[in-house]
Order: C-alpha cells, then structure tokens, then sequence
C-alpha cells in the first residue's frame, strides 16, 4: 500500500530533454549519495524496445539499481495512473532502506505523477467514453477524434499527434469524466515529496547535435530490425508503444514501402526536446551544464545542501 504524502522524504529528479546526459547525471549522482533510480521514460517501460529508447545499458547502469524498465509486455497499454501506481512503492522502499531515490527521465506527466498528488490521474476509465471515441474514430479518422480534443482543451491537443489515438482518447476520458482537462493539471498539484529537481541545461545547437548523432546511432545499432521484430510479432501503430519518436516513422515508412526517414525521425526528436525544455521549466528546476567542471561542482555542493537541510 502506498504511503501518504510526506515532506520530510528526500528525492532527486533528473529530467530534460532527450540526449542532454540526464542517465548518466543519475547514474553518477547515485554512485555518490547512495541513490537508486526509478525510470520516468514512456518507452523504456516497454519490453523489446531497447535501441529506439535508449535504455541504459549495464555498463551505463555501473551497478546502480534502475526500475521501471522493462516492466510492460510490449502489446499492452500503460498510462500514468499505471506508472504512479508501480513507482510509488518503489520509491518508499528505497526511502525506507535509507537510500536516496533519483526519478530519471523524460515522460512528464510521470514525473508529475511522482511529484505531487494529482485527483485526475487517478479518474477511472470510462468504457462508454472509450467506445464511443474508438467507433468514432474507426468511422471518421484518428484526425476528428483528435479535432474534437482541440476544441475541449487544445493545449493538451498541440501536444499529442492525431495518430496518437490513445492518449488523445484518454485525454477525453479525464474530461468527460472529471470535468478538468488535462492541461490544467499543473494547477492543481500537491507536493508529495520534499525534491530537488535537477535539468541538465546545454545549448541548443549542440543539444541538435547530439540528437541527431544519437538517431544516427540508433539506426547503426539496428533499429530498424527491432522496429521489424515489432511488427512481425503483431504490433501496429495502434499499440502504444509504436507510439514513440523513431518507431512510429520506421513502422509506417515500412507499411508503404518506403525508405527509413532519418531526416525526420530526427526533426520530430528535436521538436520533441523544445516540447521537453518548455514543460519542465515550469517544475523549476536547478539547471545544471553538464559539459562544465564547475557546473558539477556547484550542483554536488547544492546537493549536499538540500540533503542536509
């Protein structure tokens, strides 16, 4: 059973965009203050989907305890009730073996789940209003289930591709069902924990850059083979977990007998870490230049300051 809330319970977040070093922050904070870390990433929760995540490999872990990795069958759905509901556990258990929990990753709304008491991330779902948009959208197109999201919240519906049918569809399933939307969650938050909440901050260009080397990567290491080991075990785009940046692109380049679009696998990882940038500047949190000595110097000191106080 998940505890209550309380703000004497000391954790760290690591978050940011993709490729900005936030696993190995993480990693090397644990190693000092005898931490563990709990993953906050949408698609590294997903069994089989290594490269296109970027999962941590063991040599990158060095020892130091990860979870909520590799936890979901990869045909399953996963929301952020789900992620909440797993990783609160873990994280008092950590709390209660005197150790220190780092929550590392990118996926926002998870990170919000961790960090503050949220009514609507708790709404049941709602069959009728999941039938009702999946007929709707069969009968229509992903596209007019996604126009009727816009006109209720569109905030929430810049945020999410039309294809991306089932958080377009659960975002109106809290709605519908709560009478909130999901963008006006940021108002309504109840710090659960005492946190320090760390982003690793580089310059634009050279974030590009890195991004765009680590697409490159990725195809090298053989993502478009795990991408067709997806699709030969039954997986559509109408999975979740095909949902994410570089499997998505590969999976409908492949259904129409198309070349890989690395040029765009990359464009929609960049534009996805300006949407990172801009959602977790609103958490504030302490920035930290990871390519700098004095950066790290001066984070570790801040550090042992919030842990002390």
């Amino acid at each position: 059973m998940v505890q209550e809330n309380s703000l004497t319970d000391k954790i760290l977040v690591v978050c940011g965009p993709t490729a900005s070093g936030k696993t190995a922050l993480a990693v090397d904070i644990a190693r000092k203050y005898n931490g563990e870390v709990i993953s906050a990433d949408s698609v590294s929760i997903y069994k089989n989907l290594n490269i296109g995540s970027a999962k941590p490999t063991k040599d990158e872990m060095q020892g130091i305890p990860h979870y909520m990795i590799d936890i979901v069958e990869e045909n399953a759905g996963f929301s952020v009730s789900d992620y909440e509901s797993k990783a609160l556990p873990i994280i008092y258990d950590i709390i209660s073996r005197h150790k220190l929990p780092i929550v590392c990753g990118g996926t926002g709304f998870y990170i919000n789940s961790i960090l503050y008491k949220m009514s609507y991330g708790n709404a049941k779902g709602d069959d009728g209003i999941r039938d009702k948009y999946r007929a709707l959208a069969l009968k229509s197109g992903n596209r007019a289930v996604w126009d009727e999201l816009n006109m209720i919240d569109s905030e929430t519906a810049a945020k999410l591709h039309y294809n991306d049918s089932v958080r377009v569809i659960r975002a109106l399933e809290i709605f519908y069902s709560t009478g909130v939307k999901k963008s006006q969650i940021i108002d309504e938050l109840n710090p659960r924990f005492d946190a320090f909440v760390i982003m690793p901050e580089i310059e634009r260009s050279v974030l590009y850059d890195r991004i765009n080397a680590r697409v490159d990567d990725m195809i090298n290491r053989g993502l478009l083979d795990e991408v067709q080991g997806l699709i030969n075990r039954g997986i559509t785009i109408d999975n979740q977990c095909m949902q994410g940046i570089g499997y998505k692109e590969i999976y409908t380049a492949r259904q129409n007998g198309e070349d890989v679009p690395i040029d765009e696998i990359k464009r929609n990882s960049r534009r996805y870490a300006k949407r990172q940038l801009t959602f977790f500047k609103r958490l504030n949190p302490y920035l930290f230049n990871p390519l700098t000595d004095k950066s790290k110097i001066d984070l570790y000191n801040n550090i042992e300051i919030f842990l002390k106080t």
